[in-house]
């Protein structure tokens, strides 16, 4: 459902993504892995048109879309989860879950307001709250919860649970497995190799903007000295 081939972009004269090839098939679960610094938030920008690339090509659906603005890319089916949580800070919690609401390009609202509720029952403790007074792990719960409310095809979620406490990093992984059960594709960013390697799909490994693997977790589980030389394990 995602190709993007070549792509090179740049942050002024530093060239960050260097030629890369990435994709993600309809329903599959990408783990996009690599040190600090390596490009991963980079190339999920350029996918989105936020870091437009210089050169190369982004389809999504058969449809390029380099050269778009990134609202328009959103409305083809995408839901980004930014690191940070992106919350704003005059919304309240039903406010950021109701703007959001839409349904997917099928017509279809599987994800609810009341289903995201039951998802993560904190929030509809704190309704009337404003997004920026939550705890961190509630507003990484909130911010899932505001994706899923456009009914994606697809969820980007860069550094998913960094900087959370044990409990809610697990809660957040529930759901995320929940949501690959649904059959929406979904890249996630994270440290934790140990989680990606047994929740997703296929794992991609960036250093300094290019991809040296692209494969699935069976190969990094047999071969140590991978995830030893390219993440530091």
């Amino acid at each position: 459902m995602l190709t993007a081939t070549g792509l090179h972009t740049f942050y002024g004269a530093s060239h960050v993504l260097h030629g890369v090839d990435f994709s993600v098939a309809p329903g599959e679960t990408v783990a996009l892995m690599g040190r600090n610094g390596m490009g991963k938030s980079t190339l999920l920008k350029s996918l989105l048109g936020i870091a437009p690339p210089k050169r190369g090509s982004v389809r999504i659906g058969g449809r390029e879309v380099v050269g778009m603005e990134t609202s328009a890319i959103i409305r083809l089916g995408l839901a980004y989860v930014p690191e940070g949580r992106g919350m704003f800070h005059n919304l309240t919690v039903r406010e950021h879950l109701v703007m959001a609401a839409r349904p997917g390009l099928d017509g279809k609202r599987d994800w609810t307001f009341e289903r995201v509720l039951d998802t993560f029952p904190r929030l509809a403790e704190r309704l009337d709250n404003l997004g920026t007074h939550l705890s961190g792990g509630e507003q990484q719960m909130l911010s899932v919860g505001r994706a899923l409310m456009t009914n994606p095809r697809l969820l980007i979620l860069d550094e998913a649970t960094e900087g959370l406490a044990p409990l809610i990093r697990r809660e957040i992984w529930r759901v995320i497995r929940a949501v690959k059960d649904t059959g929406i594709a979904t890249i996630v960013v994270d440290k934790n190799v140990g989680v990606l390697l047994d929740l997703a799909d296929r794992h991609v490994i960036l250093v300094k903007g290019e991809v040296v693997y692209d494969g699935g977790p069976d190969t990094l589980k047999i071969d140590s000295s991978i995830l030893e030389r390219h993440i530091g394990l």
